[in-house]
This record gives C-alpha cells, structure tokens and sequence, in this order.
C-alpha cells in the first residue's frame, strides 16, 4: 500500500512541480523547437518495486535522434521475505524487521544511449524515447543491529545494542538498533547493472528538461550479498522502477 500512495504521490506532484517550473521560469530563455542543443543534464528521484533512490545524468548528442549519455545512482533494496514484527512480550518495544542481516543499497555508474523515437512538436506534446543503459554497480551493505533484553532482577532488564544473527532468541530481541549502529562496518560488493525502458519528456519549453522514466533495472553481484539470516545469498536484483526527472539542455 505504501508503494502504490507513492506512485499516486508522484502522479499528482508531477504535474504541479512542472506548473512551477513553468511560472518561475525565464520565458525569454525558451527557444523554439527546431534550435537543437548539444548537451543535457538531470536530477531525478525514484521509487521502484524493492526500494527508492536518486540520480544524476548528463549527456550529449550524438545525432538528432540519438544521444549518449552516463549516470550515476543510488538506490535502497529490500528483500521481497522481509517481515516487521513487535515482540508481544515488551509493551514498549520497537517494531523490526524479523531475520534481516544487512541493510541493502547500490551506488551505480554507467553509460548509455537514448533513442528518440519522436520529437516534441512546436506547441508542446510529448517525446517519447527509449534508453539503454549498463556499467559497474556496486552493492553496499550495513548490519542490521537489534536491542536484546537481558532480565537483571525479577521483571527488571537491561537492553543492549547487537548486530542481529540467527543464534539470538527473537522472545529476547526488545527491536530495531539505532540508525547508526553498524555505519563503520559497511561492507561493499562490487558487481554489474543493466537498464532498459522509456522516457516521456513533457516539458513545454525546450530549454528545460521535465520528464517521468520507466523500465527495469537488474544489478548482478558475483560474490552474493547477504540479506536475510537462513537464506542463501542473493546474486540478481530485478527491479521494475519509475522516476522523476528535471534539468537543462545547453551549448557549449
């Protein structure tokens, strides 16, 4: 549910934030659509099927219909097995997510082409184009730690902050550690990641770029990451992902 009122969030922001762009910005710069600029550049946020991110693109043409571009993203993975749960056993206790051993992120960087299958006509409109993209993904990973309870003195206990395992009774686990615990043992995997999909660009004004991106990404990591405790480790990461994207076209 959280997913789907994100998505229902950025069909409804998408079309204001262009409403803003378009009244703050220079008319005087708008340019008409046959003038043909060399470079671009963006920054875009995501959602996507396990997680959200964001990124940077830059580019420049190659022909009229063909542009080479590279980018550089960050983005959050969750396990399609997590579950969050509260130990009944505590009434103040935290909620976290049962058998997590890692907290899971990629930072990617790669080349690309876009493909433009239609320019905007003059008056507006949309230019659809597809794109395809591929180049080094690296897999970050944090330890999840958790509160244990250790009973002191008849119901009294104390809570101390551990990397959670598997060798930890869950009726002891009081919840989730701090968001900080484990930032100096992170770990990196580095692995590879391909992107396809499309972009619909419907800004009016040909100068500035406001567009909504769609399509698939997959990160591949040869030496496995560890997600979930009693799982093997996972190698392939599919996502279905949509972003937001705002920027500029220019000359040298």
């Amino acid at each position: 549910m959280k997913k789907i009122a994100c998505l229902v969030f950025l069909m409804i922001a998408v079309p204001c934030l262009v409403k803003a762009q378009e009244k703050f910005t220079d008319y005087s710069d708008s340019v008409p659509d046959n003038v043909l600029f060399e470079r671009q550049w963006s920054l875009g946020a995501m959602l996507h099927s396990n997680g959200w991110g964001l990124k940077f693109q830059k580019g420049y043409n190659l022909t009229a219909l063909k542009q080479f571009m590279w980018e550089i993203e960050w983005s959050t993975y969750k396990s399609a097995k997590e579950v969050r749960v509260v130990n009944p056993y505590y009434s103040d206790s935290r909620p976290y997510i049962f058998g997590k051993l890692n907290y899971v992120s990629f930072l990617r960087g790669g080349v690309g082409l876009n493909y433009i299958f239609n320019r905007k006509p003059y008056w507006g409109g949309v230019q659809v184009s597809g794109i395809v993209y591929g180049g080094l993904s690296i897999g970050i990973t944090k330890p999840a730690y958790v509160f244990v309870a250790y009973q002191t003195t008849g119901t009294n206990y104390e809570l101390h902050e551990e990397k959670y395992t598997a060798d930890i009774n869950p009726d002891y686990i009081y919840g989730r550690g701090s968001f900080l615990a484990g930032i100096l043992e992170l770990n990196f995997f580095p692995g590879l990641y391909g992107k396809t999909g499309l972009d619909f660009e419907f800004g009016s004004h040909n100068k500035m770029i406001s567009s909504l991106e769609a399509g698939v990404t997959l990160d591949y990591s040869p030496a496995g990451i560890p997600i979930m405790a009693l799982n093997p480790r996972q190698y392939l990461f599919l996502t279905v992902y949509v972003s937001v994207k705002f920027g500029k076209r220019y000359n040298r």
